[in-house]
């Protein structure tokens, strides 16, 4: 198995509701998703899915997880684009639970939540390096 990953996929309550928020962040939907009930966005070499929280469970075998069993981050190029995006997300309707601020491993960071509690770190790391793509690579 390569070392990747494809897809991640969110369990969400309404497609509908976690779509207009997404795409209130400037995201783009790639497929018709009101007939294929799963929205798929491109983000750079991968994807993330929005799928009914329920089919998703059943589908992949597992008891519904409640959101923040995971944490998805978005690293950008400084402090201030940390604010930037914690504000962007709170104007189209995220909850800010943690404002941005200087961490314990010399970054800065904050968390948003989707409509369905999706913890968001937004980070500045200033050891790994954002390359034009958006895709970050770690120092070595």
């Amino acid at each position: 198995m390569d070392q990747r990953v494809s897809l991640i996929t969110l369990g969400v309550a309404d497609v509908a509701i976690s779509v207009r928020f997404y795409e209130a962040l400037g995201w783009h939907v790639a497929n018709d998703w009101r007939e294929q009930k799963v929205a798929f966005f491109q983000c750079g070499g991968m994807i993330v899915g929005l799928w009914d929280a329920t089919s998703l469970a059943a589908d992949s075998c597992t008891p519904i997880h409640p959101p923040g069993a995971a944490t998805l981050a978005y690293n950008v190029a400084s402090p201030a684009d940390v604010d930037a995006t914690l504000a962007e997300a709170e104007a189209v309707g995220a909850l800010i639970p943690r404002p941005g601020a200087a961490t314990f491993w010399g970054g800065y960071s904050g968390v948003f939540h989707d409509p369905d509690g999706h913890p968001w770190e937004v980070a500045h790391n200033p050891h790994w390096t954002i390359r034009p793509d958006g895709s970050i690579a770690l120092s070595t």
